[in-house]
């Protein structure tokens, strides 16, 4: 499938998805989002793709939210129709089995920024800086900001970033925990990879049961979360991987997982 405004790369188990709009700050429009959650799809379905990673181009931005100049057009119902029965990459992300990172080199805020929270595992790039400015042009966040951003970060931190729009470094996000790790900007792409390496390492079985109860703890109280996470534990007994992974260990020996 061809992109005009992401680039999509399979490399090693690897789908690589970049928002390629660097004089925009990789602002998202409706093309975008689209096209983000064709190639999310399209690396769910491609069972040799283990792992995604989400980035932007350039070094100024991961993603600066989304493309302003559709607003002044824009009233209640183009907002509604917009999001009426049409997916989200938020929700995308946060649907489908396969692990995504975010690898923020830049700018994420706003929609960039609630881009980023919906990920898995958040790396970033010591250069980098979250937010959620949305107060500055008049709306709120949309697409989790008011939502995820509270249970990263506690409701007063949330409330500030989103009542004043101000901008946090890289490392506040990650004392905050928005973020997994901080490095250096030269360092980012070889962060990224060892992580990469680490969950190709996994069954990709046992890795979407694991993603599918974190994901739960979120949504229930504790004690639908409990008995969700011991039915998940309960598959993990009818999958392959995990008499390989079992078998593996008592005979010190590496794994060879198949994802079934």
């Amino acid at each position: 499938m061809a992109f005009e405004t992401i680039i999509y790369e399979k490399k090693d188990e690897v789908a690589w998805i970049t928002l390629n709009r660097p004089d925009k700050l990789n602002a998202q429009n409706d093309t975008v989002r689209g096209e983000v959650v064709a190639a999310l799809e399209q690396a769910n379905s491609d069972s040799e793709v283990k792992v995604i990673v989400l980035t932007g181009a350039g070094d100024r931005a991961f993603s600066a939210g989304a493309d302003i100049g559709q607003f002044p057009e824009w009233g209640p119902l183009n907002v509604i129709q917009r999001s009426k029965g049409a997916k989200r990459p938020y929700t995308v992300i946060r649907e489908i089995p396969k692990p995504v990172i975010a690898m923020v080199n830049g700018l994420a805020l706003g929609g960039g920024c609630e881009l980023a929270m919906a990920c898995d595992i958040v790396i970033a790039s010591e250069k980098a800086r979250f937010g959620q400015p949305e107060i500055n042009v008049g709306v709120i966040p949309g697409g989790g900001g008011t939502q995820i951003l509270p249970r990263l970060v506690g409701e007063k931190k949330a409330k500030e970033m989103v009542f004043t729009g101000e901008f946090i470094p890289a490392e506040e996000a990650w004392r905050l925990g928005m973020v997994n790790k901080v490095v250096p900007a030269d360092k980012l792409k070889e962060a990224i990879e060892e992580v990469v390496e680490k969950l190709k390492s996994k069954s990709p079985a046992i890795l979407k049961l694991a993603k599918i109860a974190v994901n739960k703890s979120l949504e229930t109280p504790l004690s639908v979360g409990m008995e969700i996470e011991n039915e998940l534990f309960a598959m993990c007994f009818g999958t392959q991987d995990q008499k390989e992974g079992a078998k593996a260990f008592l005979e010190k020996r590496p794994p060879n997982y198949q994802g079934v």
